[in-house]
């Protein structure tokens, strides 16, 4: 069997640190083709990663114009995601578009409507479903061990973790800050362990309150308060059609100790579970509360038991079969709408003072 031939579209860090390592590792793929605005990367890149004679553009038009490609990967600034990942699709390629799926919710759409109607296949890079712990504790949903998960929490908390390069703090490009970047991979997470989809309303907070300091302490050095145009918290109350409730938090910049990214929370009728400091499963036995941690270190992960693949490459490889074997992707773009759905809402609520009703 031929090995699927994939274009990278952006060379940058989420190119560099997780996807080309990943498929560059994958058997059943060739990088054959890569682009960058920014020529010396992509060259960079087809020089470190791809096959003999890979193609170089800075253009995207132009790279997808290669009939040969089967799959493409769109690792731009979150503002381009979607017109790259539509005309992709609709050039007939599958597409692996990195998180969130877009800016806005009216461009998601737009993104899944061009995977309907070209029939190609559609994912997010919401790789933290690929964690051993996020594995389990789906295991553990789906048995129905917790019962009814009618309360949860998605955490993306950091004290002190301003990204100072690249766009990060740019608001047109991005979107916004922590909510959109880091927020988003919890609220996937819970979302798809509660396997509840279905919004009634959102009210949400948006904090601009630490990002005009000077010098402040921060992980990668002081950021530039001239730049940081996008809030530096945000929080999000979501109420489901079912009754259930969410309570979303997302800080790249909070006085707080209480620290946690990409992890959730757990509450149903028969038991809880949640990811701080390990996968803990709580609940009642003969009158008797317990907890139960879980021991990560033995076995595997659901898609590759046994293996020790990371989570990008165990992620990568979900993607692949999918394709070749005609699957539905693990993260599905009709999940990831309504991640984008619920955040612009948080946003809208931010700046109106208003609950956002869904239709």
């Amino acid at each position: 069997m031929s090995k699927l031939r994939v274009g990278i579209i952006g060379c940058g860090g989420i190119a560099n640190g997780k996807h080309l390592p990943a498929l560059s590792q994958n058997g059943n793929v060739e990088l054959a083709a890569f682009c960058d605005i920014v020529e010396e990367k992509a060259r960079q890149a087809a020089d470190q990663y791809g096959i003999e004679g890979a193609a170089v553009y800075t253009d995207y038009q132009e790279l997808l114009k290669d009939g040969s490609l089967d799959i493409v990967h769109v690792l731009t600034p979150n503002d381009s995601h979607s017109p790259i990942s539509v005309a992709a699709l609709d050039a007939g390629k599958h597409v692996m578009c990195e998180k969130p799926m877009a800016k806005t919710a009216e461009e998601a759409r737009a993104m899944l409507e061009a995977a309907r109607r070209s029939g190609k296949k559609l994912t997010i890079g919401y790789n933290n479903r690929f964690r051993p712990d996020s594995q389990h504790l789906k295991k553990v949903c789906e048995a129905g061990e917790l019962g009814e998960i009618y309360y949860a929490k998605a955490h993306a908390i950091r004290r002190r973790a301003v990204p100072t390069w690249g766009v990060f703090l740019d608001e047109e490009k991005q979107g916004g800050g922590p909510l959109i970047d880091i927020g988003t991979h919890a609220l996937d997470l819970t979302l798809w362990m509660m396997d509840n989809y279905k919004p009634v309303s959102v009210t949400g907070s948006v904090f601009h309150k630490l990002g005009s300091k000077e010098n402040a302490a921060n992980a990668w050095g002081p950021w530039d308060p001239a730049k940081f145009t996008v809030e530096d918290s945000a929080m999000g109350f979501i109420k489901m059609e079912n009754g259930a409730t969410i309570v979303l938090e997302a800080s790249w910049a909070l006085n707080t100790l209480d620290i946690d990214e990409a992890k959730c929370s757990l509450s149903g009728t028969e038991g809880g579970a949640d990811m701080k400091g390990g996968l803990r499963i709580n609940g009642e036995d003969s009158s008797r509360l317990y907890v139960k941690e879980i021991d990560l270190n033995a076995g595997g992960v659901a898609f590759y038991s046994g293996t020790s693949q990371r989570d990008i490459d165990v992620e990568c490889s979900a993607w692949i079969d999918s394709v070749l074997n005609d699957t539905e992707p693990v993260v599905r773009p009709e999940q990831a709408l309504v991640v984008t759905e619920i955040l612009e809402a948080i946003y809208e609520s931010a700046r109106t003072g208003k609950t956002v009703y869904f239709d």
